[in-house]
């Protein structure tokens, strides 16, 4: 099984809006304006759709949760955290990712509570996380474990996971939330691919044994 990054549409990578803006609205939401998140909304909201259908693109036709919505509430949840200090849009739209996973992740768990293992809903990463097999899934909330895991062994590498695979940024993109080098994030990505592909090709075995 392999690892890749899957970018976003195309409309993220041609959404003009102004920088200036969008870091003088996130300084005012650090320093508690509230009224900035009204301004902030419309100008991230497709960057934050795109983010969104990136989460969505393996979850079932007929689920619950739609993009749109899942953006709507992954932005109050944002908005509603105290003494966060935005460091830029990379940043910003790098958390908006962990908690849209998040919230997709507590609905499967809610969902599978009562049938884990029998049953239970699966996702095929084919844009992802590909395998030679095409057929072959991960559960949602065992992919979040190992991330969990992978977070306590190295945190930089679980965040690299989720935004280069979750949200779909680029290295350069990144490297700038994390505010690393290029070439570490690289190296980075590297290693935490080959650890998570490692842990599912395991999961995999164990399951088929």
């Amino acid at each position: 099984m392999r690892i890749k990054s899957t970018p976003l549409p195309s409309v993220r990578r041609n959404l003009i809006f102004m920088s200036d803006d969008v870091e003088s609205l996130l300084a005012s939401l650090s320093s508690g304006k509230r009224d900035a998140a009204d301004k902030l909304l419309p100008i991230l909201y497709q960057e934050l759709k795109g983010i969104a259908n990136q989460h969505m693109r393996n979850e079932r036709a007929d689920h619950t949760l739609q993009a749109t919505a899942l953006v709507h509430e992954a932005f109050l949840k944002l908005v509603d955290q105290n003494r966060v200090e935005w460091k830029g849009k990379a940043h910003f739209c790098a958390v908006a990712s962990n908690i849209m996973r998040r919230i997709l992740v507590d609905h499967a768990r809610t969902k599978n509570a009562a049938k884990r293992g029998k049953g239970a809903q699966r996702i095929t990463l084919e844009e992802g996380l590909v395998a030679g097999d095409p057929q072959n899934n991960v559960d949602l909330v065992e992919l979040d474990e190992l991330l969990t895991e992978l977070a306590e062994l190295n945190p930089r590498h679980a965040k690299i996971i989720e935004m280069r695979y979750f949200a779909g940024m680029t290295v350069e993109e990144t490297a700038a939330a994390l505010d690393v080098s290029v070439s570490t994030v690289k190296g980075d990505w590297r290693m935490a691919k080959a650890w998570l592909t490692a842990r599912l090709d395991d999961g995999s075995q164990t399951d088929n044994s």
